[in-house]
């Protein structure tokens, strides 16, 4: 049986505003008080791109006129889209999650679909699985992301806008009558206003309503909509998730650990692991790597990390266990560790034939 988790960035122009923000020393989180991402400061026009949960109080609504919500909220703190700093957000998370699961179809800038069937062995269960993904990006990039768990990915996508923000929530096809039905038929994905209103005409105000509808009438009124209404409604869905055909540029693995690790015989052995895990996902893609990095994030959650550029490439576990003890001890500084990462690089065909390294001894540390 398959795990799919939908996983959606929330408030993502905001939230990606207000990290921006943050860095460039700002004392104001635009997340925690009245705030959109919009049009032009001076002149107010253009419209809200995004919205701060506080805004929303206020009755400010996505796509409205920048003007018509200053007049709701005169307070309100206003910030520019930065669309290139929104596209590297989206690919540093992108990145991140592909090395949860290679299974990732990214569905637009701000969501994704993960395949993890394959890898849910690591964790103690699929709602663990997404915690440690909730709390790694927010560590990690200081954004919070809702996950929503499901064996079919019209259900996981649900689920995933079911209560924000940071939130995990499930929707197993039993599930379905309790969590989903009871919600206004609005809610479906895929259901626009103007079917809405149809629908509304046909006194269907629920999905449940939807579900237990009669696909015929459903087809009369809304053709082959109609029906796709009715299958999402009832939780049908057998499309998969398709794996992005964009070249890996990294293999890796990362591990929160449940307790901070303090001595060195624990450490050598989580890296073991790791390096185990990132050996198989290389083998499995036909890949050797030819750089070698560790990341640790200590007890206070400092981040550091160092690489290797290696002679020769390699995809076997003992030589990236190896490597990456190596690193490790070389920028450990025997304080207690809360994350430890290993991620490969500089990936070729495995097949390909190896070109040795010329001027650069082995062990020569590069970055």
């Amino acid at each position: 049986m398959s795990v799919i988790f939908h996983i959606d960035v929330n408030s993502a122009f905001l939230s990606w505003s207000a990290v921006e923000e943050l860095k460039k020393g700002s004392t104001i989180d635009l997340r925690e008080v009245p705030s959109i991402v919009g049009g032009d400061q001076k002149s107010r026009h253009g419209v809200v791109l995004a919205k701060s949960t506080p805004a929303k109080k206020y009755g400010i609504r996505t796509g409205e006129p920048v003007a018509n919500a200053f007049r709701k909220c005169p307070k309100l703190l206003m910030v520019k889209p930065e669309h290139g700093v929104y596209s590297r957000y989206s690919r540093e998370l992108m990145a991140y999650l592909e090395t949860i699961s290679p299974l990732i179809q990214q569905m637009s800038v701000d969501e994704c679909y993960l395949d993890m069937t394959a890898v849910l062995s690591d964790y103690e269960s699929p709602e663990a699985a997404a915690q440690m993904i909730r709390r790694e990006v927010k560590e990690r990039f200081g954004f919070t992301v809702n996950v929503g768990i499901s064996t079919r990915k019209i259900l996981a996508k649900m689920a995933s806008d079911f209560t924000k923000p940071d939130r995990t929530h499930t929707l197993f096809p039993e599930e379905i009558e309790e969590k989903m039905w009871p919600l206004p038929v609005e809610e479906l994905y895929m259901v626009g206003q103007s079917s809405v209103k149809i629908l509304k005409n046909l006194e269907i105000n629920t999905i449940g309503d939807l579900a237990k509808t009669d696909i015929g009438i459903l087809e009369l009124h809304l053709k082959k909509h109609g029906r796709k209404m009715w299958e999402y409604a009832n939780g049908y869905d057998e499309s998969k998730v398709k794996r992005e055909r964009r070249e890996a540029k990294n293999v890796g693995n990362s591990t929160t650990l449940s307790a901070d690790a303090v001595t060195l015989d624990e450490i050598q052995g989580i890296l073991a692991k790791l390096a185990a895990k990132v050996a198989t996902r290389l083998q499995k893609k036909g890949q050797k790597a030819g750089n070698i990095s560790v990341e640790i994030r200590y007890h206070d959650f400092t981040n550091v990390s160092h690489q290797r550029q290696l002679e020769s490439h390699t995809s076997e576990a003992g030589e990236i266990y190896q490597v990456a003890a190596e690193l490790f001890e070389r920028i450990w500084d025997k304080e207690p560790v809360r994350l430890l990462g290993i991620r490969t690089s500089k990936l070729v065909d495995a097949s390909e034939p190896e070109q040795l390294t010329l001027g650069l001894e082995k062990g020569n540390d590069i970055g």
